[in-house]
């Protein structure tokens, strides 16, 4: 039973929820530590974590209906059911005892709290050690590697060594940027027993903290361009493909998927998969097919790396975790107590013979054996710096190349497969300037002038060609141009919700995002100040009346404010819109779409008076001053819950839209002194 008890006794297992949601799970070893990890998440996540679990197994249309069927196609597709199967069989007898023990934390919480989940996704209880797995499998190999597309351009950090900051100390920004949403949540959460103190971030439903600090060290993670997944193509024949100058027979199975039906009944599907010495078939046509090669499948202990990593006590222990490579993407931003900090380009970079990053982008041919990559460029291989001259790096989603400025990795020292050679105007590149700009142009870095750079919404990518078009806005005889020429000549350049010109601004950019903007392209001999200047003054001008009129039309006027044109918005909670996409240079990421007006007016009884909704971006910010105790800020830009009945959903959004951070509760006395509530499981 759980029981609610205000003392502490040896042997229990804790969680104690601060005011904020976030658990903070007490045990004696990490045998318990585990159950009660995996029953605080349920408690904040649980029908999210059962609906993620179900889609794992590939049994989601089973269980819910043809909604899906598509996902269960993918993820029985993929292999995923059996390959987590055969990954459990590979951990350690500990490692078993801690996803086991995880999972049994899931179904305890599903037998005490059944009231507390939807009905319809109980079906899915008990889950076990395999289904974990599966999960971990399903979201980092199968959506952050195979569709890093999907990740709204991932994230933000920063590590600034002693000498760089005010107080002596190294410092470190986590910032990672995802979908507020589905299996890309983080969860904040506390674990400590008697050996072990970590503090951070877990992606929902994982058994282990992906971003974290402890007593010694901390490290964040963001997306990089890596080349995780190879795309073959093959030529078909009689029997099967070729393959150095053979026909070679395709490994065919078939599988088959239940459908639940509207009336409770059930159909079968049978779906075939066909697999080659490359990998399984995704695509095939009359002639031809491409199969998909996907690193880090033969890769099975991520959980336990991530485990050792927050056990790490300093950076020799944490890069013997990182160097095992059972992470197959992300780069790794590291700082600790003793002043060091390193930024390392970290995953599986296969071995290639040839080729650069932009031949392995692209369908490479799969009929030879020399194209077919079967090892991968061990930890020493990878780019990497430790404590480099410049005191601080830096990462926005960029090649390893602008980690520093100026440049101490240099991309002529490693294959020419490993990374993009520069920054792309289209991505990351105003971003990335951004975040480099402000670190080079401050002399030391506080710990609170860091804080106050990571909400800064200045929108770089205004920088490279405001005046120009403002000057040719000027010299129009139409009106409606001079109007708007004025209203960015006003623009502060930010996206703040008082900032007026950042709606015009931001439409005309979408006006113009599939067309040529710049007259000079980035340039890696000036890669702070290109690219620059428009390329079509007079398409620029027409795209420019087009937002002009349409804004005015909306709303009567063009020099609107951005909380009146976006809004955060997270369930039910609505706040005025703050940041920007980071395709525009904002190092406040907040990704918008479009609010379905049709669609929302089948909901409610009023227009909604806004365009843009937010959907993606900041989700757990972390600042660190690796002092003695360790200063620490904290966000979850959503809350730290999805479930109905709790009152952290969204709940810290009001901090978010005003560029304030928590403080994270990290002794006893002070998460006593903000207790929500004390869960005490018993042993059973």
């Amino acid at each position: 039973m759980v029981g609610f008890r205000m003392q502490n006794t040896a042997n229990q297992t804790e969680i104690l929820w601060d005011d904020w949601g976030v658990p903070h799970v007490y045990a004696t070893r990490l045998e318990q530590l585990f159950p009660a990890f995996g029953y605080a998440q349920m408690h904040s996540h649980g029908n999210l974590i059962l609906q993620l679990y179900g889609q794992g197994r590939g049994r989601a249309a089973e269980y819910w209906g043809e909604d899906y069927l598509q996902s269960d196609r993918y993820t029985r597709l993929m292999g995923i059911p059996q390959r987590a199967k055969d990954w459990y069989q590979a951990q350690s007898p500990e490692m078993q005892q801690y996803l086991d023990g995880f999972a049994e934390g899931i179904n305890r919480y599903g037998r005490e709290n059944g009231d507390k989940l939807k009905t319809e996704l109980k079906t899915v209880l008990p889950v076990t050690g395999v289904d974990i797995l599966a999960h971990v499998q399903r979201v980092i190999q199968f959506h952050f590697l195979v569709n890093p597309q999907q990740l709204q351009q991932g994230s933000n950090a920063w590590a600034i060594s002693p000498d760089y900051s005010t107080r002596n100390h190294a410092l470190l920004l986590a910032n990672p940027h995802l979908r507020w949403g589905d299996l890309f949540l983080f969860y904040e959460s506390h674990l400590k027993t008697p050996n072990f103190n970590a503090y951070g971030a877990a992606l929902v439903g994982m058994p282990t903290l992906a971003i974290a600090f402890n007593d010694q060290l901390g490290w964040t993670a963001t997306v990089n361009p890596i080349l995780g997944t190879t795309r073959y193509q093959l030529t078909l024949e009689e029997g099967g493909y070729l393959f150095d100058g053979e026909v070679r027979p395709f490994e065919t199975t078939v599988e088959t998927l239940k459908v639940k039906q509207e009336d409770g009944s059930y159909r079968s599907e049978e779906l075939t998969l066909q697999t080659s010495v490359h990998g399984v078939v995704i695509e095939r046509q009359e002639n031809s097919a491409v199969a998909l090669r996907v690193t880090g499948l033969d890769h099975p202990y991520l959980p336990e790396q991530f485990l050792q990593m927050a056990q790490a006590q300093n950076l020799e222990e944490f890069e013997a975790a990182l160097s095992r490579l059972q992470l197959p993407m992300f780069n790794i931003i590291y700082g600790d107590k003793t002043g060091n900090i390193a930024y390392i380009y970290n995953g599986l970079i296969p071995i290639r013979k040839e080729g650069n990053w932009q031949d392995w982008s692209q369908l490479v041919p799969g009929d030879t054996s020399t194209t077919l990559w079967t090892e991968y460029h061990p930890y020493e291989d990878l780019p990497r710096l430790v404590n480099p001259s410049t005191k601080w790096v830096q990462n926005t989603n960029d090649p390893p190349w602008t980690s520093t400025f100026p440049p101490v990795l240099k991309s002529a020292d490693f294959p020419n497969y490993f990374a993009p050679q520069g920054l792309n105007p289209e991505t990351t590149a105003f971003r990335t300037q951004s975040s480099i700009k402000m670190l080079k142009n401050t002399a030391r870095m506080s710990f609170e002038q860091m804080v106050k750079d990571k909400f800064s919404s200045h929108l770089e990518m205004a920088d490279h060609l405001l005046d120009d078009l403002i000057n040719a806005a000027k010299a129009s005889d139409k009106t409606i141009l001079q109007e708007a020429a004025n209203v960015l000549a006003d623009w502060d350049r930010k996206a703040t919700p008082t900032s007026k010109g950042t709606p015009l601004f931001f439409l005309w950019s979408q006006l113009m995002a599939d067309q040529t903007i710049f007259a000079t392209p980035w340039n890696a001999d000036q890669p702070l100040t290109t690219p620059h200047s428009l390329a079509n003054p007079k398409n620029a001008l027409a795209q420019l009346k087009k937002a002009a009129l349409q804004l005015k039309s909306t709303y009567g006027t063009i020099n609107i404010t951005w909380s009146e044109y976006a809004k955060l918005t997270y369930a039910h909670q609505q706040k005025p819109g703050t940041g920007a996409s980071g395709t525009l240079g904002s190092f406040q990421v907040v990704e918008y779409m479009p609010v379905s007006q049709d669609k929302l007016d089948d909901q409610l009884d009023y227009q909604l008076d806004y365009q843009l909704q937010s959907v993606a971006g900041d989700s757990y910010i972390a600042a660190l001053e690796f002092s003695d105790p360790i200063r620490a800020k904290v966000l979850t830009t959503y809350g730290n819950a999805t479930q109905p009945h709790s009152p952290h959903v969204g709940d810290q959004l009001s901090l978010y839209v005003k560029g304030e951070m928590r403080e994270p509760w990290l002794t006893r006395r002070d998460i006593e002194a903000h207790l929500e509530n004390r869960m005490v499981l018993e042993e059973k």
